[in-house]
C-alpha cells in the first residue's frame, strides 16, 4: 500500500512539473511568468492548486486560469 501511495505522489509531482514547464509564458502585460492552466480544462488548476500555491511561495511564479485578456 506504501509503494502505491508514492508511486501516485511521484506521478503528481511529475504532472505538475510537466504542466508547469510547458505551460509557463511571459505576459507583456507585466513582464512576469504564467503558468497558464488550459481554459479547457479548468480542473487541473483545482488539481494541482496545492502544488501551485507552495510553488508561487518559493519561486514567486504566477498562475492564470485560460489566456491573459
Amino acid at each position: 500500500m506504501r509503494n502505491i501511495l508514492v508511486l501516485v505522489l511521484v506521478v503528481y509531482l511529475a504532472s505538475y512539473a510537466a504542466l508547469r514547464v510547458t505551460q509557463a509564458e511571459t505576459w507583456e502585460g507585466d513582464g512576469q511568468t504564467y503558468v497558464i492552466f488550459p481554459g479547457s480544462a479548468p480542473w487541473l488548476y483545482f488539481a494541482f492548486r496545492p502544488l501551485a500555491y507552495m510553488d508561487g511561495q518559493l519561486t514567486e511564479m504566477r498562475f492564470h486560469i485560460g489566456p491573459h485578456q
